[in-house]
């Protein structure tokens, strides 16, 4: 008997828990990967929009009015999809699904238009400056994981 050849239960047990051991690093890398993925996705949407604003700028000399708040959409500005074919939405989940922090926005890029010195902005001031809020999930580049705002002055 001792001549049989196969593996012990306990050898089998060893095997499968290596295996789910693997399998849980693995799975637990490629959420972190996607998170990341998305966050450029978020980081890379805002630089697209911010240079459709400023062609849209270049030639109307002001930046598109807006109410506070609104989601930055091609049915809020007339004329818009000249610069911007498509107004990208922010990916899911939202940043605030995997730890961002509780003032994020919301599902979309929140847009204001404002005044020069950021001070007043609102449908109804002069269109010089505006402001894109976005949430990131964690730190992307030299930016931090929460909300972010981005103006013509940059990110």
């Amino acid at each position: 008997m001792k001549n049989q050849k196969g593996f012990t239960l306990i050898e089998l047990l060893v095997v499968i828990a290596i295996i789910g051991l693997l399998s849980t690093l693995a799975v637990v890398s490629l959420n972190n990967a996607r998170q990341k993925a998305r966050d450029a996705k978020r980081v890379a949407d805002v630089r697209q929009i911010q240079t459709a604003l400023e062609l849209y700028f270049n030639e109307h000399n002001a930046y598109p009015l807006m109410a506070v708040g609104d989601v930055l959409g091609l049915e809020s500005i007339a004329g818009f999809s000249t610069y911007m074919a498509d107004v990208p939405a922010n990916p899911s989940p939202q940043a605030e699904d995997y730890g961002g922090t509780s003032n994020c926005p919301g599902e979309d890029y929140q847009y204001e238009s404002c005044t020069a010195d950021g001070t007043t902005c609102n449908a109804t001031v002069d269109g010089a400056s505006y402001y894109i809020t976005y949430c990131l999930s964690g730190t992307t580049g030299n930016l931090n994981g929460g909300k972010h705002i981005a103006t013509p002055a940059g990110m």
